[in-house]
């Protein structure tokens, strides 16, 4: 636990100082607008990323969240093109369908497939975007074609606070919660711990499982709404190259990709960090090239550090067994 809370302590940290360096360079990065899209552009990131982080504390990942986000994002946003009175709860409602459904096929082609997470959410990854394809046969929803309420939904607020990111906070905070202080929650960590010992201890492995794959693509759905609210024209492509960053946020945000350890708070600073990261390169003008080399770096770095301590905690482990 102190290793989590030290990584989220950097990630704070990493934050502030990047802020400032930023800000130092270019005072605007501090504006208000600067601030909103940030908020913004992470809710979308936080809100797939809690998703994430609870399949990969099982030891699995899903790479098909960026498809299910767009064939969520395309369905949305045809409905109510196509029927403008609907309420935002039944887009909300119906994204968050569309994603659990995609991520239920995961899950059983994971447990009962017993084919790798890797492998099943590679292929699925391409399966979700080509059928997003073939509906959109190249058309686009376009934003003049949504309804106002739809639209309006990324701007509005509460007490100041946009609803995009009053939603990343109530999926991130409850999945934490829920994480936290509940048995599902205890029993996600031990089967990411050992999978065997699971078994063996009785847990209910295979319900868990589908279980953290259907949030993880109810989520990815709901982002595909919130999508499709914030920008409102949305093609075939939209989400593409996501999965890369939400894996990214994971991993950074102190979630081991060894499964067992880490937090749905960490993989949220982890949004915020690369969100910000995003915005700083392109405020500093420097070539969006190097977004993408960092982000790698920094996953590369994650994992190295997690596999590092896993290392010396078994050295350790080993050393008072010796003793006894």
């Amino acid at each position: 636990m102190n290793l989590l809370k030290t990584r989220e302590l950097g990630i704070v940290l990493a934050l502030a100082a990047l802020v400032l360096f930023t800000t130092i360079s270019n005072p605007r990065f501090l504006s208000g607008q600067s601030i909103r899209d940030n908020l913004l552009n992470t809710a979308i990131l936080a809100v797939m990323a809690a998703g994430q982080a609870v399949v990969v504390i099982t030891r699995n990942i899903d790479l098909s969240v960026g498809s299910v986000l767009g064939i969520s994002a395309f369905a949305v946003a045809t409905m109510m093109s196509d029927h403008p009175g609907l309420p935002m709860i039944v887009a909300i409602l119906v994204g968050l369908v569309v994603g659990a459904a995609a991520g239920l096929l995961n899950g059983v082609l994971v447990r009962y497939g017993k084919v790798p997470a890797l492998v099943v959410t590679l292929g699925t990854l391409y399966m979700y975007r080509g059928i997003t394809y073939s509906w959109a046969g190249g058309s686009q929803v376009n934003a003049d074609e949504l309804p106002p309420h739809f639209l309006n939904f990324a701007n509005d607020n509460l007490l100041g606070v946009p609803w995009l990111v009053l939603i990343a906070l109530v999926v991130v905070g409850g999945t934490s919660w829920v994480m936290r202080n509940y048995r599902v929650g205890r029993e996600l960590y031990a089967m990411g711990s050992s999978p065997q010992a699971a078994e063996l201890a009785g847990i209910k492995v295979a319900r868990n499982l589908l279980g953290a794959f259907v949030l993880s693509g109810a989520l990815a759905g709901l982002a595909g709404v919130l999508f499709a609210a914030r920008f409102g024209t949305v093609d075939a492509s939209a989400g593409t190259g996501y999965e890369l960053n939400v894996v990214a946020a994971v991993v950074v945000g102190g979630v081991a990709v060894f499964g067992g350890s880490g937090t749905v708070w960490g993989a949220g600073l982890g949004a915020l960090l690369l969100t910000v990261i995003s915005s700083a390169l392109a405020v500093l003008d420097i070539n969006q090239f190097w977004q993408q080399a960092i982000v790698g770096a920094l996953i590369v770095l994650a994992i190295g550090a997690d596999r590092l301590v896993a290392v010396r905690i078994a050295r350790s482990l080993r050393k008072r067994d010796a003793h006894v």
